[in-house]
């Protein structure tokens, strides 16, 4: 993670009509949760977006266009770059089950030659309840 510079975070759409994503970045801000590993003493750009709504196949063209953008305006390349699926996409909590097309969001990130790391924010409540089985995604 340190050789990264850029850090994408892809939220869910269904979820982002009604989340913020405060929690997301306050966790990279704060290097908790997914974003842990991190140095809190290196500066960091971070981008959010959606992954455009069921199946989340603009996730591709919306990263293209990073890809394309970044390379041409700043000379970053992709191996500089880290997408983080937010934890809305990865684990049940309260907004909802798991993405269903979590492997394939990774497949479309991985076909563009990114790094994908999965998790955000961890809320303490939703891992609670994770552990106690009241989010339970195959039910």
């Amino acid at each position: 993670m340190k050789d990264k510079d850029y850090i994408v975070i892809v939220q869910c759409h269904i979820v982002k009509e009604r989340c913020s994503g405060y929690n997301c970045e306050s966790a990279f801000h704060e290097r908790t949760g997914g974003f842990a590993g991190y140095p809190k003493d290196k500066a960091y750009r971070m981008l959010s977006m959606t992954c455009g709504g069921c199946c989340g196949q603009a996730v591709h063209r919306k990263l293209s266009n990073l890809i394309r953008r970044i390379k041409k305006t700043e000379a970053v390349t992709k191996d500089r770059i880290i997408v983080h699926l937010s934890s809305c996409i990865t684990k049940d909590n309260f907004h909802a089950p798991p993405c269903p097309h979590l492997d394939y969001l990774k497949s479309l990130i991985a076909k563009l030659g990114l790094d994908v790391c999965e998790d955000t924010f961890i809320d303490e409540k939703s891992e609670k309840r994770r552990k106690e089985g009241l989010y339970r995604a195959n039910d």
